[in-house]
């Protein structure tokens, strides 16, 4: 007669199992790991318009401001909230403030076509303004208030955060660098900024607006387009 061999731990494993998780199950399924992923950029992209939400709110509660006292709207900024490519105006026009959106009109024509011709379309990246109100009579906001709203811009540029910032006239310059030089002098050259312990790349270049003024300059911004497409390149962005 064979002795039928038993094992002796099967009972003990079995209860050590259950007391580590109780509803524990065993299935020959390979796990899912793409559907976590998928799971967690959902949770971020989220999370993103929460705190996008929560600055709106902000901006909008700050008192005795001129900027928003004579607009009519807030534009916050538009896009896509996940692309590693953020793009900063000045302050919206009166086509921006009217229709609540980033770059209207002749302008945003203007800058979809120079997004195009480095294989950019403005609603795959994320837009949005140095100031969020439209300035009395379009004027250029004062250093102050320059000041005042670059912290919200910052944070806004947190919640993005993005792998490559493009300032797009003084006023981007001088909120999110401090620079308050010529942007003749400062475009087209490199810099850096660091965000949330995290360093970001930054071409300064002129905004479509003053193009339209100046259309003698666009020369220059297409300089500044071959070397943001280049850098685009070297960081393997996907847009």
């Amino acid at each position: 007669m064979t002795k039928k061999l038993l094992n002796q731990n099967a009972k003990y494993d079995q209860k050590f199992i259950d007391t580590i998780e109780p509803n524990f199950v065993f299935e020959n399924k390979p796990i899912n790991r793409l559907k976590i992923i998928k799971n967690n950029i959902s949770d971020i992209e989220k999370d993103r318009n929460e705190r996008i939400i929560e600055l709106k709110k902000k901006i909008n509660s700050i008192q005795n401001c001129n900027l928003r006292n004579n607009s009519k709207n807030l534009v916050m900024g538009d896009g896509n909230i996940k692309s590693p490519i953020m793009l900063i105006g000045e302050t919206p026009g009166e086509k921006e403030d009217l229709e609540c959106q980033t770059f209207c009109g002749d302008v945003g024509a203007l800058l979809n076509k120079m997004l195009l011709a480095i294989n950019i379309k403005k609603k795959d990246i994320y837009s949005t303004y140095s100031v969020n109100f439209r300035p009395p009579d379009d004027r250029k906001p004062t250093g102050q208030e320059i000041k005042r709203y670059s912290i919200f811009l910052k944070e806004h540029i947190s919640i993005i955060d993005p792998k490559l910032l493009i300032l797009m006239g003084s006023t981007a310059m001088e909120a999110v660098t401090g620079l308050n030089n010529q942007i003749t002098n400062e475009r087209g050259k490199w810099k850096e900024i660091i965000i949330g312990n995290k360093t970001i790349p930054i071409m300064i270049t002129f905004n479509p607006s003053y193009l339209l003024r100046y259309p003698e300059n666009k020369k220059y911004s297409w300089e500044d387009l071959k070397k943001i497409k280049q850098k685009i390149q070297d960081l393997k962005i996907k847009n």
